[in-house]
C-alpha cells in the first residue's frame, strides 16, 4: 500500500511542477516578468553629481507648438480636433517674388509638442532628464544655479530653413555662455530627427550660410563649444517619406497636409534623400539615374507644385487667373532656388572635417519597414510612380517589391540613413563622399515618433550624457 501512495504523490507532484514551469515559462515568454532597467536605481549617484555641463534638447519637424505673435492663438498642436480634421492651410509661408524667400509671418514657435491624442511627443525625454538625471530647467538670460545639472530647450519655428535655425542655435549657445561667466563652456546637445540636421549644421559652419554655392569651409564654429552631441531618428542621408509626402502629402489624422503646402516650408527640402542614394527604380530593379534636386525632374513627373490637382486648387483661391498664374510662377521660382539650395545643404553635411570634430552618438530604430525608394512602372506607354509594394499593377517575377521599396528603419527614417550610409549592408564600405564621424549607434525597436519613450533610450542617453571620460 505504501509504495502505491507514494508512487501517486510522486506523480502528482511531477505534473504540479511540470504544470507550473509551464505557467512560469509562459509568463516569461509573454513578457510579464520582463526586466528593464531601474533608472532611479541606476543613476542615483549621478543625479546628485552636478558638474555636468548644459544639456540642450533640439527637437524636430512638428515638434514645436506654433502661436500666433499678436493675438496667441495656436496655429499648430492646438487640439485633438485639429490634428484629426484640419490641412493646416494656414501653415503655409507666404513667398516674396522679389526674394523668393518666405516673408515674415506672425507665427513663433513658443514650447514643445507634447502630449495629445495619446501620443508623447517629448514629455518622456524632458522626463528621463529631469527626474532621472537630474537636470534643473533653464532659461537664458537669466542667472545659473552652479549647484544645478541645467537643461535647455531649443524651440524654433520647424518651417523655416535650417540654416536660419542652427544660426538661433548658434546664439543660443553663446548666450549660454555668457550666462555662465565662461567664455570656455561646452554644451552637449540632444536632438530629434531634423533637429540633428541642424544640429550638424551648426557644429559645422555655426551661423554662416554655405548653401548660396558650392564651396563649404568648414570653420568649426559650433564644434568647438559642444562636448557630445547625441542624434536620435536624424535622416542623416534624407528621408524617402519626406520626398513621398512632397508628392501625395503628410497623413495627419483624417486630412492630410498638402503638397503646396508643404512646399512652402524650406527646412522639408532638406529631409530629401541625399543625392548619393539610389532612391528611384525599375519594376525590375533597375536603378535609375535620376537627380531629385533638378527642378525638370519634378516637372517631367508632375509632382508638386506641376500636379495639376495642386495646381487646380492653388488656382481656386484666387480670383482671376491672372492672379493665380502669377503666384504659381512665383512658387515654380522658388520651389527650383530651394531646391538647389537643399542640394547643397545636404552635401554641406557630408564633406570631410578635421579630426577635433566632435563624435556623434547615434540612436534610431531598425525594426519597422520604412520607404527607402520609389519604383517607375511603365504602363499602356506612361510612366507611373509607385510607392508601396501593393500599387505594382504589372509585377515581374522574383522581385520582392517590398524589400525594393522599403528597408528597415523606423518607419520615417531608415537604418541606412540613420548611420549616414546610403547602403543598407554595413560591410560595404563607406562612400567616398560621405563623411560621417559616428563613435556609435545603438538600435532600438520603436518608430520615429515613439523613440523618447523606450527605456532602453533613456538608460543609454544618460549613461552617454554622464559618463567621464
Amino acid at each position: 500500500m505504501w509504495p502505491r501512495l507514494f508512487k501517486l504523490i510522486c506523480n502528482r507532484y511531477t505534473f504540479l511542477s511540470l504544470f507550473t514551469a509551464v505557467v512560469v515559462s509562459a509568463y516569461f515568454i509573454s513578457g510579464q516578468f520582463e526586466a528593464k532597467p531601474n533608472l532611479k536605481r541606476l543613476f542615483v549617484e549621478s543625479k546628485m553629481v552636478n558638474d555636468q555641463p548644459p544639456v540642450i534638447f533640439v527637437h524636430g519637424v512638428l515638434g514645436s507648438k506654433l502661436r500666433d505673435k499678436e493675438t496667441g492663438m495656436e496655429g499648430w498642436f492646438s487640439s485633438p480636433f485639429k490634428l484629426l480634421f484640419d490641412e493646416f492651410r494656414h501653415l503655409a509661408l507666404e513667398i516674396d517674388p522679389e526674394t523668393l524667400t518666405p516673408k515674415p509671418n506672425n507665427y513663433e514657435a513658443y514650447e514643445l509638442a507634447g502630449d495629445i491624442i495619446g501620443k508623447d511627443f517629448y514629455g518622456n525625454i524632458i522626463k528621463t532628464l529631469t527626474e532621472y538625471g537630474g537636470y534643473k530647467h533653464a532659461k537664458l538670460g537669466q542667472e545659473i544655479n552652479p549647484s544645478h545639472k541645467n537643461l535647455y530647450t531649443f524651440v524654433y519655428d520647424w518651417r523655416q530653413d535650417n540654416v536660419a535655425s542652427a544660426s538661433l542655435l548658434a546664439d543660443m549657445v553663446d548666450q549660454i555662455r555668457k550666462d555662465y561667466g565662461n567664455p570656455d563652456l561646452k554644451v552637449d546637445i540632444v536632438a530629434h530627427s531634423m533637429g540633428g540636421l541642424i544640429t550638424r549644421y551648426y557644429m559645422r559652419y555655426g551661423r554662416v550660410d554655405v548653401t548660396n554655392d558650392n564651396d563649404f569651409p568648414v570653420n568649426m564654429y559650433g564644434g568647438k563649444r559642444v562636448r557630445r552631441v547625441i542624434l536620435l531618428g536624424t535622416p542623416n542621408l534624407g528621408s524617402v517619406k519626406m520626398m513621398n509626402g512632397f508628392i501625395s502629402g503628410i497623413q495627419l489624422g483624417l486630412k492630410r497636409i498638402n503638397p503646396e503646402t508643404l512646399l512652402t516650408m524650406p527646412s522639408l527640402y532638406h529631409l530629401f534623400p541625399h543625392p548619393l542614394n539610389n532612391w528611384i527604380v525599375t519594376t525590375d530593379g533597375k536603378e535609375l539615374d535620376r537627380d531629385l534636386f533638378d527642378f525638370n525632374i519634378w516637372r517631367s513627373f508632375k509632382w508638386a507644385i506641376f500636379n495639376p490637382e495642386v495646381r487646380e486648387r492653388i488656382a481656386s483661391e484666387f480670383d482671376s487667373k491672372e492672379e493665380a498664374d502669377e503666384y504659381l510662377q512665383t512658387l515654380e521660382q522658388f520651389f527650383d532656388k530651394t531646391l538647389e539650395r537643399a542640394r547643397r545643404f545636404s552635401w554641406s553635411l557630408t564633406v570631410p572635417l578635421p579630426e577635433d570634430h566632435p563624435l556623434l552618438i547615434v540612436f534610431g530604430g531598425d525594426c519597422h519597414l520604412t520607404p527607402a525608394r520609389i519604383v517607375v512602372e511603365e504602363v499602356e506607354g506612361e510612366s507611373l510612380i509607385r510607392m508601396h509594394p501593393d500599387e505594382i499593377m504589372n509585377p515581374v517575377a522574383d522581385i520582392d517589391y517590398s524589400e525594393l521599396l522599403m528597408e528597415p528603419g523606423d518607419g520615417s527614417v531608415s537604418k541606412a540613413s540613420l548611420m549616414g550610409r546610403s547602403v543598407l549592408d554595413p560591410s560595404v564600405p563607406r562612400h567616398k563622399y560621405s563623411f560621417f564621424p559616428l563613435d556609435h549607434v545603438v538600435f532600438l525597436c520603436e518608430k520615429h515618433n515613439s523613440l523618447t519613450g523606450n527605456v532602453s533610450f533613456q538608460d543609454n542617453l544618460l549613461n552617454a550624457l554622464l559618463i567621464r571620460d
